[in-house]
């Protein structure tokens, strides 16, 4: 015979107390501890709170198909073709900004000559970089 939890409830005010200390405190673990609370119950009080869900979105399944939700999947899969759409953005931007940084490097490495942020040192007879001559000479 199996000896099943007894779920506790908490009042409202106490679920408050516990987030403001939550937001006063470094371990969040001890004050679990302390208070003799699961963490993750701790944060969805704060989540709540905080106006956050604290449910996780129903898992996209066939059988989740087969229950009558065919309308939620059709919106999370248009929300994931946004976000598909909206990384696949910002893959191109990375690939041509690398493309341009390379580009410019070749340039200024690519002839054999010190790159241009690189200052001419002092002392030198000559900066060969910027056709500079400094000395006595003509």
């Amino acid at each position: 015979m199996s000896k099943k939890k007894r779920r506790r409830r908490y009042s409202e005010g106490f679920k408050r107390d516990v987030v403001r200390r939550m937001r006063e405190c470094k371990n969040i673990e001890g004050l679990g501890r302390e208070l003799g609370l699961d963490v993750k119950m701790m944060y969805q009080w704060k989540w709540k709170e905080e106006g956050r869900p604290t449910r996780k979105p129903q898992a996209l399944t066939t059988q989740a198909a087969e229950q009558g939700s065919l309308e939620t999947l059709r919106r999370e899969n248009a929300q994931l073709k946004r976000v598909l759409a909206e990384k696949a953005l910002e893959v191109d931007f990375f690939k041509g900004a690398l493309q341009k940084v390379e580009a410019r490097r070749r340039s200024s490495v690519g002839s054999g000559e010190m790159p241009s942020t690189n200052a001419c040192v002092s002392g030198r007879s000559h900066c060969k970089a910027h056709g500079i001559s400094s000395g006595g000479g003509s």
